[in-house]
C-alpha cells in the first residue's frame, strides 16, 4: 500500500483562498483527494473513490466541488498555498543568500520525505497537457508565481543576472524533484544543493 501522507493539510482547520475557515467536510474531501491524487495520479482516482474514503455523500462532494476538475484545482491550490507558506518562512532567514538556501532546503526536505512522488504540478501537467484546461492553468499560475518569487529573491542578493539565475534555480528544482522519486534521493539532493551554491557564489562577468 502506498504512503499517502505527503502534502496532506496538517491541521483540522484550514483557511481557503477567501480567508474563510473550511468546513470539516470540505477539508476531509480535500485531504482525501490530495492524498489519492498525489500518490496514485489524478486520472486514476475517480470521485466515487474520494467519496468512499472521505466518508461523505455524493451530494456533499458536489456541494463543495461541482466537478472533479474543481476538486483537482482545489488540490493544486492547497499545495500552492503550502509552497507559499514555506517561502514566507524562508524570508525570516538573516541574509538574502540564506533565504534562497532555506527555500532549497525546503525542496530537499520534500524530496527526502516519506511518500514523495515528484512535483505535484509537473505530475498534473503531464496528465492535463491542454494549456487551456483549468488544471493546466492552475499549474501555470503556480509556476509563474514561483519563477517571479525566485527572481525577486535573487535580485535581493545583488546578482546582476537575477532572472537567468532564477530560471536556472527552477530548472535545477524541476530536475531534482523528478529524479528524486526515481532513485536514492541523497545524491540528488546533494547535487541540487551544489547547484544552488554555485548560483549564489557566481557573479556574471561584467562587460569591459
Amino acid at each position: 500500500m502506498q504512503d499517502r501522507s505527503f502534502y496532506l493539510l496538517p491541521s483540522k482547520q484550514h483557511v481557503d483562498q477567501m480567508g474563510k475557515w473550511m468546513s470539516e467536510a470540505r477539508l476531509r474531501l480535500l485531504n482525501t483527494a490530495t492524498g489519492l491524487f498525489y500518490a496514485e495520479g489524478i486520472h486514476a482516482v475517480g470521485v466515487d473513490r474520494v467519496i468512499a474514503e472521505a466518508q461523505v455523500t455524493r451530494a456533499t462532494l458536489y456541494r463543495h466541488f461541482p466537478s472533479k476538475d474543481d476538486l483537482t484545482v482545489a488540490y493544486l491550490t492547497a499545495v500552492d498555498d503550502a509552497m507559499r507558506a514555506r517561502v514566507t518562512d524562508a524570508r525570516t532567514a538573516p541574509t538574502p543568500d540564506d533565504v534562497i538556501r532555506k527555500v532549497a532546503q525546503a525542496i530537499t526536505g520534500d524530496i527526502r520525505s516519506k511518500g514523495f512522488r515528484g512535483c505535484a504540478f509537473l505530475n498534473a501537467a503531464a496528465e492535463y497537457p491542454d494549456p487551456t484546461h483549468p488544471v493546466h492553468q492552475a499549474v501555470l499560475r503556480h509556476r509563474d508565481w514561483f519563477l517571479t518569487t525566485m527572481t525577486e529573491l535573487f535580485t535581493a542578493t545583488g546578482k546582476p543576472d537575477s532572472e537567468p539565475a532564477a530560471q536556472h534555480f527552477v530548472m535545477l528544482r524541476d530536475g531534482a524533484m523528478t529524479a528524486g522519486c526515481l532513485s536514492d534521493p541523497d545524491p540528488i539532493c546533494a547535487t541540487f544543493e551544489r547547484g544552488v551554491d554555485g548560483l549564489l557564489t557566481y557573479r556574471s562577468r561584467q562587460p569591459d
